[in-house]
């Protein structure tokens, strides 16, 4: 490195405000000066060497901070937390500030190098960073206990005294984003690289795969439209609908694969390592020496962590997975009482009644799921992971059992207990409908609408202000502050894979289930881009090579709906009469054509590769001139060795 991290000053002529932290509104001065001055301190005193800068009010309090980072600090940031950059051999390397001018568009004065996105998670990672060395307690607040290696900025959201940390929209850049993204209705691509420059790789895959995968159900929803129309109750002409939807969830999640590697090798996240992981903001323990990277950082005993996973949050999950059955035989009580007021009536209201029950637990399905999310994340960060990707697929794990269970579970009891087909085609309706409503409505609408309102206000309270502050700065942060905050792509990938589940593992049963997911998906595009501009505050970008747990999710998701398609075929009284005289060889002939499925699909996800030729090229390239250079480096060392 070619500066050291004590030579770099931290002043900046010219300011540039990047992210904006709000401590809770009197918070003492003396805790405020030891805030501040850790983050400005130099690395070497366990600082994050940034600029603060204070933002006063119209009332004059000082409780909204303003931080940025000069040039210089940032690129030496990113060299730190391993952005990777295009060079100018076209080829992608991580970036490093000795070698920073063989980097494109490098210019000492250039300071667009880097993204704001990519400025705002190096100063996001440094703030996380920050860790008390010898303090006992936050000064000034007695209550709030310190111990070596606690994280500072998680210990003072838990206490109350910091409110949020937010980084800022860039205004004109987000106008230009939101002319191109939602701005005109159009049928074309979404503008996913101004997507990931703004907002970073983690929700610009996200929407790259709700595109993808919207496309990718068109085939299902054209060929689906024919056989619900001609074929309702011809159940072996669904053989080859079923079997078509089982080998086209194989190669759409095997082509997405391929997709990912391109975009995230161009956006240099497919480069990035991530073997050697800081520790999240929420883990806590005794300050220690890491034996890989040799830093110090917060240690805890895994032995107490399993205990807390396998002693607590096992048992707690089965508990709510015994209360969703509990609940699923209350609504098939509703809907026998249904069925019998209607054949006792047999009106039009009747008719209307036979729908309710499966309203209202699609409607309690969400209230339940909603309510068990907030216990799996306490649960999950009370194990105290310390990675933030074991604390995800922790957490997904939990979510997705439950979910799968609540969502699916009344599906197979009335499919494989009940045997009718009939209510199992009105009720996949019902839930896949009632779901995709009541999504829109609490994800999008309501928020944007509440979101609305406040605007309004602010501006009509900002207009009446008289103050020689910089008018435009205090008004966009003051509405960036109180805006929703977005909590990640988590809860839009368990909508998408939900959805996935009714389009695959009933297909035979109600081929409508993709032209539902398709118009949905089409309106999700336009909300979800909506409520990034203009719902909720921009959140902090995160590098990411792929989609994840979430890959393996659909996968498996995949596996199951092969095996419940081929015994929904197989119930069928058409393929029953192929066999009258023996059940047994109807039970085997359904068992083969299961594991031939089965063996398809696994041969297809082996025979097609993850990534492209030309990108397995190139990494084989970077891998074998990273083993040339560190080959040449020792030869180096050796010869200096024997020199003296």
């Amino acid at each position: 490195m070619a500066e050291s991290w004590s030579f770099l000053d931290t002043f900046e002529s010219n300011f540039r405000p990047l992210v904006v932290i709000e401590l809770a509104k009197g918070t003492k001065k003396e805790t405020i000066e030891w805030f501040t001055k850790r983050i400005v301190d130099k690395k070497a005193n366990g600082g994050a060497q940034l600029l603060v800068k204070p933002l006063v009010t119209e009332k004059g309090e000082e409780n909204i901070y303003l931080v940025g980072a000069s040039h210089l600090r940032l690129l030496l940031g990113a060299e730190t937390v391993g952005l990777v950059k295009e060079c100018n051999d076209n080829s992608m390397r991580t970036f490093t500030y000795s070698s920073r001018k063989t980097f494109r568009d490098f210019a000492d004065d250039n300071h667009n190098f880097l993204t704001m996105a990519e400025c705002q998670y190096i100063i996001k990672h440094e703030l996380e960073n920050l860790r008390a060395k010898d303090e006992k307690m936050i000064p000034g607040y007695p209550q709030a206990k310190l111990y070596p290696g606690k994280s500072i900025v998680r210990r003072l959201l838990t206490s109350g005294i910091l409110v949020q940390i937010f980084p800022l929209h860039d205004r004109e850049e987000l106008k230009k984003l939101r002319h191109s993204w939602y701005g005109r209705v159009k049928v074309g691509y979404q503008p996913l690289d101004e997507i990931r420059c703004y907002f970073g790789e983690t929700i610009a895959l996200y929407f790259g795969f709700l595109e993808y995968f919207t496309f990718a159900l068109i085939p299902m929803a054209v060929i689906g439209i024919p056989y619900y129309v001609f074929a309702w109750e011809d159940y072996d002409k669904y053989v080859m609908f079923a079997t078509f939807n089982l080998l086209w969830s194989t190669v759409i999640l095997e082509v997405w694969k391929r997709i990912c590697a391109i975009m995230t090798y161009r956006w240099g996240t497919l480069l990035m390592k991530r073997q050697f992981e800081e520790p999240r903001p929420g883990f806590h323990g005794v300050l220690g020496i890491n034996p890989v990277t040799g830093r110090e950082e917060p240690v805890y005993s895994s032995i107490k962590r399993q205990i807390r996973i396998y002693l607590v949050s096992l048992p707690f999950v089965c508990l709510c997975l015994y209360f969703s059955l509990y609940v699923m035989m209350i609504y098939f009580e509703l809907e026998q009482w249904a069925l019998d007021y209607h054949e006792e009536n047999e009106s039009n209201f009747s008719s209307l009644m036979l729908f309710v029950p499966s309203i209202i637990y699609a409607v309690v399905i969400e209230i339940m799921n909603r309510i068990y999310r907030y216990a799996a994340e306490f649960l999950t960060s009370w194990e105290n992971h310390r990675l933030e990707s074991s604390y995800q697929n922790h957490l997904i794990l939990k979510v997705l059992v439950f979910n799968f269970l609540n969502c699916f579970a009344s599906l197979f009891y009335i499919a494989f207990v009940l045997f009718d087909m009939k209510l199992l085609r009105q009720s996949l309706a019902t839930l896949l409908i009632t779901s995709q409503i009541l999504n829109q409505f609490a994800e999008s609408l309501l928020p944007y609408w509440l979101q609305k309102r406040h605007k309004k206000r602010m501006k009509k309270r900002m207009s009446s202000l008289k103050t020689d502050t910089d008018l435009t700065l205090v008004e966009q942060i003051n509405l960036e502050k109180e805006m929703g905050t977005y909590f990640g792509t988590f809860d839009d990938y368990l909508e998408l894979f939900l959805q996935f589940g009714y389009v695959s593992l009933f297909s035979c049963v109600y081929p409508l289930a993709a032209v539902f997911a398709v118009l949905n998906n089409i309106t999700e595009i336009y909300s979800d881009a909506l409520k990034m501009c203009r719902v909720y505050k921009r959140p902090f970008a995160e590098p990411t090579a792929n989609i994840g747990v979430w890959q393996l999710a659909f996968e498996t998701m995949s596996v199951i709906s092969v095996v419940t398609n081929c015994i929904l075929i197989g119930m069928s009284p058409q393929v029953n009469a192929l066999f009258p005289d023996s059940k047994m060889d109807l039970i085997l002939t359904v068992a083969l054509v299961e594991h031939l499925l089965l063996a398809i699909k696994f041969i297809m996800a082996f025979v097609i590769p993850d990534k492209p030729r030309d990108i397995q090229i190139k990494l084989a390239k970077l891998e074998f001139e990273s083993l040339e250079a560190l080959k040449q480096q020792q030869m180096k060392l050796a010869a200096e060795s024997l020199k003296e």
